[in-house]
């Protein structure tokens, strides 16, 4: 996915909040499979305020790279809003970040079921003032599924740092 110029305004501003507040972002993926650290990097200068980005697509990546416990993704699955929350805890806990933000979705256009259907993404944030999570229903093809959860993820890091 290109980069768009609402998205690099967006990355751009959360570096901005980040330098700001002094502090550094880290990224837990998987259905956006590394797009927002690619957002984020397009910027020049962000090592100054971004450590890293973790692309979790599988369970076994999720509970080995960020210790999401196997329990959750047994109880509630890779795509909910309890996997979301462990991702962005173990993002925080295995880099130098104090703040994460995890996606994990359906962006289809396989894959979903009844009760979770393509378009279901939920998202994390973890920072020094505390956790939040929310889960979205996004319309549109896979491309579109997958910007707009960057766009929401970006959106969400700055809200929080700029608060």
């Amino acid at each position: 996915m290109r980069i768009d110029e609402d998205l690099y305004a967006l990355a751009a501003k959360l570096g901005r909040a980040a330098l700001a507040r002094r502090v550094s972002v880290a990224t837990a993926e998987s259905c956006t499979g590394g797009l927002v650290a690619g957002a984020i990097t397009a910027i020049a200068g962000s090592s100054d305020w971004f450590d890293r980005g973790f692309v979790t697509y599988s369970d076994r990546a999720k509970i080995e790279d960020l210790g999401v416990p196997e329990a959750t993704l047994e109880r509630w699955g890779a795509v909910s809003e309890p996997t979301a929350l462990a991702m962005a805890r173990g993002a925080c806990l295995r880099s130098h970040a104090q703040w994460a933000v995890a996606i994990t979705g359906i962006a289809g256009a396989a894959g979903g079921t009844m009760e979770k259907q393509v378009g279901t993404v939920c998202f994390a944030l973890t920072g020094p003032e505390g956790m939040q999570s929310t889960t979205c229903r996004l319309n549109g093809d896979r491309a579109g599924i997958r910007r707009e959860s960057v766009r929401i993820a970006l959106e969400g890091l700055v809200e929080r740092l700029e608060a």
